[in-house]
């Protein structure tokens, strides 16, 4: 049997939305981008599109890799691609040099738009100086022909997979969260995660389609150093936006900030949380602030965003009502499908299911409302038999502000163990903390033992991904001899 949501809508036509003249030019007199000392106008933006289309189309570029750290020149070509028809490619700035080569090896890419990265890389694939970058002549790799862009923004792997998405698919959703959020009166959207995460760019869309301000600054958001940390508040702070997207960790970070003097301004009125579960004392004490702040899932496969909380349908512990074009239904398994979303495949491989689109996720639908467990493939059989979701009792700990990023495991062990980054040096702080939890939890759920982590779980040492997704094989390889014994710095739990 399978629990379904009605679908409502379908894919935009893709030249409803795609015409540059149309969500740019038809702004006219606002500003689009506001960065730290400049300011554009939509015409000015609109301006530089239509050149750099022109650049495009007399390069003879078809897929382009876009690796521009400017975040105003990175959203002008990202809007030039798009009208020109070519395939961008995203490079997230956090790649290894081997995730390079392979990104470029998959896609096929004949320009590279950006600083020279690595002149031994770019000249192995036999890139040049070109008119538009940097440029080679190569044979196109199998896609489907509708690709405008390919995504590598999950990271998960050492070799990701490049998924394939449809001009339509994209600005689908991005006009779904612009009708979501239209009552709100959304003017200035501060874009704080990198923009070769696909959440975070069709954030950006979906503010130029409502006509909204783009507030940009040089910040690395998910940097663990305190000059970033504070560049993030003062840019929140600052900016005085209306609407931002952030990730679990970087909502409990301010949840932390808010602990020690930082005042969210009330200029906010719709803060989106997506990438991982967020724990229930966290959703308690956002409530107690009232801050608008609602959390949503996705997946890059269906174009980010699938399901969203708003302020006319929220539900804490939710991750919100499907957007209008797409259909929920849940497999025999518990496995969460999505249907309707244009799913084209991955690159060199572009074949896909028709009917539905195996999310992967483990999680149920109750009064149209989307709840998720846990990924199917991270769920763990303890020894005693009981099946757990780490996500589940993860987000529980990091809910603790003792605790602030936690991994859980319990395969086939006598008991569940956790790698914790702890936010204070008192050990017996930390084991309170994990007490409160555990009172919270079923037997087979609880944390049984636990280890402080060697330094925080971050994209620089491969064990987080840019959206803040643990990465669990690294971490697991990493700490695999505190899973098979009990070290001298061990704090335990007895198992009732």
């Amino acid at each position: 049997m399978t629990t379904q949501i009605i679908r409502r809508a379908s894919l935009v036509s893709a030249p409803e939305l795609l015409n540059i003249e149309r969500f740019l030019k038809g702004h006219h007199g606002k500003i689009a981008i506001e960065s730290e000392h400049t300011q554009y106008s939509y015409q000015s933006i609109a301006d530089q599109v239509d050149c750099r289309v022109d650049q495009l189309r007399r390069s003879g570029a078809r897929v382009v890799a876009l690796s521009e750290p400017d975040t105003v020149n990175w959203i002008v070509w990202d809007l030039a691609l798009l009208q020109a028809g070519c395939v961008c490619v995203p490079v997230p700035p956090f790649f290894t040099v081997s995730q390079v080569r392979h990104l470029l090896q998959q896609t096929g890419a004949d320009t590279w738009i950006g600083p020279h990265p690595d002149s031994e890389l770019l000249n192995e694939f036999g890139f040049a100086a070109g008119m538009c970058g940097w440029q080679r002549s190569t044979t196109p790799v199998d896609m489907p022909a509708e690709t405008a862009k390919i995504t590598f923004t999950s990271g998960t792997t050492g070799t990701p997979k490049g998924v394939c998405l449809s001009a339509a698919a994209m600005l689908t959703v991005a006009k779904a969260l612009t009708d979501i959020t239209a009552d709100q009166s959304l003017s200035r959207y501060l874009t704080l995660l990198p923009l070769a995460v696909l959440l975070e760019n069709l954030g950006v869309w979906a503010a130029f389609i409502s006509g909204a301000t783009v507030c940009v600054r040089n910040i690395n958001a998910l940097s663990n150093s305190a000059a970033d940390q504070q560049g993030l508040l003062q840019a929140i702070t600052e900016c005085r936006a209306n609407s931002m997207i952030l990730v679990p960790q970087l909502l409990a970070g301010l949840l932390q900030a808010q602990s020690h003097g930082f005042q969210l301004p009330a200029s906010y009125r719709f803060i989106a949380v997506g990438g991982g579960r967020v724990g229930q004392r966290l959703l308690d004490r956002i409530n107690e602030l009232a801050w608008p702040v609602y959390e949503g899932y996705g997946l890059s496969e269906c174009a980010s965003v699938v399901c969203l909380n708003k302020p006319s349908q929220y539900q804490p512990g939710s991750v919100g009502t499907a957007l209008p074009h797409l259909q929920i239904s849940i497999a025999g398994d518990g496995e969460i499908l999505v249907h309707g979303a244009g799913v084209l495949g991955y690159v060199g491989s572009p074949h896909c299911p028709a009917q539905a689109w195996p999310t992967g996720d483990l999680g149920f639908v109750k009064d149209g409302f989307v709840y998720i467990n846990g990924r199917k493939k991270h769920q763990f059989i303890t020894a005693f038999g009981r099946n757990v979701s780490p996500e589940w009792v993860e987000a529980e700990l990091c809910s603790q502000p003792e605790i602030n990023q936690a991994f859980f495991y319990g395969e086939a062990l006598p008991v569940n163990t956790a790698i914790l980054v702890p936010a204070t040096d008192n050990k017996n702080a930390v084991q309170r903390a994990v007490d409160r939890v555990n009172a919270l939890l079923p037997e087979y759920a609880r944390v049984g033992s636990w280890v402080a982590a060697n330094e925080p779980f971050s994209v620089g040492n491969e064990q987080l991904t840019i959206n803040g997704r643990l990465r669990r094989e690294q971490i697991l390889d990493q700490y695999q001899q505190h899973f098979h014994q009990h070290g001298s710095d061990w704090s335990a739990y007895e198992v009732l």
